[in-house]
């Protein structure tokens, strides 16, 4: 085990944890946001930089400081680490440098694009941004194009984040699709002649941080904070058949697997179960899903409140006051 002191809060964790996961079992604020890395996905990470952090203390043994700031994501935790995130003015800096690179080429599609609301990247450039721009060159575009029967790719708005690809290769019998090019040319494309198409490739929507991929089955459909996600499962013989449907009225709109507090699918789902069952019917409806308060979602949204997880934790943040280990924080209620 290693102790690691993140922006003052110390931390216990299993050796070779990421920093990154170290945050993230304390909570709140000071863990880093993540815009490539994906906790279910092998060797994800590294690619888009934004988890910068500062370590201002190696280790308990050799307690000099890294050079220069680390990708949090990648970067293993030591036995007396100590690390600064949102309270060093370095990182807020290198951080919203980061984000200003990846809105160079990113359209202002937030208007029109069906992951407004929802995307990561939407909220990044809430907390982090510039009002303006600096950059005067022409941004490169590319022309939507299907990648598969239910799949739209809006290559403009692609960050290069590898998340699809990983799918592909780890979650699919087949990967036909990939990053081509090099530099400022590079773009996610499929192979010459070939379509995205086995049991679940829909799983690319859900982990694609930013609009790039979308389902074309709710394109233009609603606004997500117009509908009313519901918990819901059914007995499926591919996967675990435990989804979001995302409801307006008693018409199902969309089909989505369960993500986490981090934005991460944790239990993968079906094709089948994604875009072949959009009649409330042919599901058991467990209740309205946990929306994180902060949510544009969580508006008009309502759901029962669990009082025995509440006050668990309330008793947490007794604990985490008086600077106690904390023990693991309850998803349903760090919103």
């Amino acid at each position: 085990m290693a102790k690691v002191t993140i922006d003052g809060v110390e931390v216990e964790v299993a050796d070779g944890t990421t920093i990154l996961n170290a945050a993230r079992q304390i909570g709140g604020d000071l863990v880093p946001p993540a815009m490539c890395y994906y906790t279910s996905l092998k060797d994800s990470g590294g690619k888009c930089r934004v988890c910068l952090v500062k370590v201002t203390q190696g280790s308990a043994k050799d307690p000099r400081p890294m050079p220069k700031l680390v990708a949090s994501c990648r970067t293993p935790v030591m036995d007396g680490m100590v690390v600064q995130n949102i309270t060093s003015p370095e990182v807020l800096e290198a951080r919203k440098g980061v984000v200003e690179f990846l809105l160079l080429n990113h359209p202002l599609d937030c208007p029109i694009c069906d992951q407004a609301g929802e995307c990561d990247l939407q909220n990044l450039a809430y907390e982090h941004g510039a009002a303006k721009t600096r950059y005067e060159e022409d941004r490169r575009t590319f022309e939507k194009i299907d990648i598969g029967d239910k799949i739209k790719l809006h290559m403009t708005r692609c960050i290069l984040c590898y998340r699809c690809t990983y799918v592909a290769d780890q979650l699919t019998d087949g990967r036909v699709h990939g990053i081509m090019n090099r530099g400022d040319k590079s773009e996610i494309s499929t192979y010459i002649e070939k379509a995205v198409d086995n049991d679940f490739s829909g799983n690319m929507i859900d982990v694609c941080p930013v609009g790039a991929l979308t389902d074309k089955t709710f394109r233009f459909k609603s606004r997500v904070w117009f509908t009313n996600p519901q918990d819901a499962h059914r007995d499926c013989p591919k996967c675990s058949g435990k989804v979001v449907l995302w409801m307006k009225g008693d018409d199902v709109l969309r089909v989505s697997a369960r993500k986490d507090q981090y934005g991460e699918v944790k239990e993968y789902i079906c094709n089948e179960c994604r875009y072949d069952h959009k009649n409330v019917a042919d599901w058991t409806v467990e209740g309205p899903r946990h929306i994180d308060r902060h949510s544009v979602i969580a508006q008009n949204h309502y759901e029962r409140t669990d009082l025995l997880a509440m006050k668990k934790e309330i008793e947490r943040q007794i604990e985490f006051e008086k600077g106690k280990t904390l023990p693991e924080p309850n998803p349903s209620l760090t919103a």
